[in-house]
């Protein structure tokens, strides 16, 4: 048994490589399709200023939990303050429920709860049409499979999902021991 020395494989060498690459491998396959958020520039190129119509541009657009809305304005003259629906309807500024403003005219307000959400500059440019109004709601379920009309399709399905896998690990691992042993 001591004549029996195991080599270190080197970083660069073809089985290191093939490791690595099996291994990658597998975490694609395992990792699920995941559905990314959006950032929503609010008013498109045209930012958040005055002479914009915003119930036009959020009219067609669907806000998911877990996007985000980036406000771009003139920080000297405007803000983003959320209001409810009363005083987005009015523009009435006095009870705030949230003022995102940071200075910068920059803001960005995430939208992690399924409601309706509402936001008006106040300094009184929400009378020129400056206020948006969001609904956020959660992310449809994705599509189902669609049913399969013949049962040799499902097997062959079923045959792929539960030897395919394990055939490209045990051919990986076949060639790893081929690459040690033969040094």
């Amino acid at each position: 048994m001591e004549g029996l020395r195991r080599r270190q494989i080197p970083s660069g060498s073809p089985a290191a490589v093939t490791g690595m690459v099996a291994f990658m491998f597998a975490v694609l396959v395992m990792v699920p399709e995941e559905v990314s958020a959006k950032r929503w520039i609010v008013g498109d190129n045209m930012g958040w200023t005055s002479n914009v119509n915003y119930t036009i541009w959020a009219q067609d657009k669907h806000f998911y939990n877990g996007d985000w809305l980036f406000f771009v304005y003139d920080r000297n003259q405007m803000d983003v303050i959320e209001v409810n629906k009363t005083n987005y309807e009015t523009c009435n500024a006095e009870h705030i429920l949230h003022n995102w403003t940071t200075g910068a005219g920059r803001d960005v307000v995430p939208l992690n709860v399924t409601r309706h959400y509402y936001f008006i500059s106040s300094k009184g440019f929400c009378y020129g049409g400056m206020k948006v109004a969001v609904r956020v709601e959660n992310l449809p379920p994705p599509p189902s499979a669609s049913p399969l009309k013949e049962k040799n399709s499902a097997m062959k399905s079923t045959y792929r999902g539960q030897f395919v896998l394990p055939a490209v690990f045990a051919i990986g691992a076949v060639w790893d021991a081929l690459l040690r042993f033969s040094w």
